[in-house]
């Protein structure tokens, strides 16, 4: 059964997920503030967790960066904050999605469905994945290919590289930072017109209508997500 860690320092919100989770047979634990979390999250060994960022004893994001010092457990950050900046530093610090409240509660239970799938071991050795298909092309991670209508697409190795971050984090959130980061290197963080074009030709070489993205999608101000 899978466990979820609730960290929220409001009743009514703590109140509502519990009840909605229990009954969709989720185990839950709750906690009001970041030590709480943190200590529960050692005890427990919660499958993914939910937390808020505007904490009463130290920001979410310290948690966050808490978490990661030891487990890779799934994170979906639920806040009140609107402004990119703050949603990307959540990500950049290890958060793997986010919702801003008020929130539907049938979409933060997809997100979360789809964090927990995600970080279930599947096959293809250490790194998971190797073959990625979707309805226009298929990305083959081992042998550094994608195949397209039946033929090899030409990728450079700066759009391969876009590629395979990407594929390698299919469905999630990849900050502008990190994406920047892990293609060009670590002294780039604000080159966000390399993305822009990069991601372009990307579209333009996979996309069914390149113009409408259905496969990579930009999420604006904050980064880029791939879906199947």
């Amino acid at each position: 059964m899978t466990r979820v860690l609730v960290v929220d320092d409001e009743p009514q919100i703590v109140r509502a997920l519990v009840i909605n989770l229990k009954a969709r047979k989720y185990e839950v634990d709750a906690a009001p503030d970041g030590a709480t979390a943190l200590k529960l999250a050692a005890e427990r060994h919660p499958d993914v967790v939910v937390l808020d960022l505007g904490l009463p004893d130290m920001d979410g994001v310290e948690v966050i960066k808490g978490l990661r010092g030891w487990t890779r457990v799934p994170i979906l950050v639920l806040s009140a904050r609107h402004t990119s900046d703050e949603k990307v530093e959540a990500l950049d610090a290890g958060a793997d999605d986010y919702v801003t409240k008020p929130f539907g509660m049938d979409e933060l239970l997809a997100r979360l469905r789809a964090a927990v799938r995600r970080a279930e071991p599947v096959g293809g050795g250490e790194d998971g994945v190797v073959v990625v298909e979707t309805d226009g092309f298929t990305v083959d991670l081992a042998a550094k290919k994608v195949h397209r209508d039946g033929r090899d697409v030409r990728l450079t190795p700066t759009e391969w590289h876009l590629l395979e971050v990407l594929v390698r984090n299919s469905g999630r959130l990849v900050s502008q930072k990190q994406l920047l980061q892990e293609v060009w290197g670590p002294s780039y963080g604000t080159e966000t017109n390399y993305l822009r074009v990069y991601m372009a030709q990307l579209r333009r070489k996979l996309e069914a209508d390149p113009s409408h993205p259905k496969h990579f999608v930009t999420e604006p101000g904050m980064g880029y997500r791939f879906e199947h």
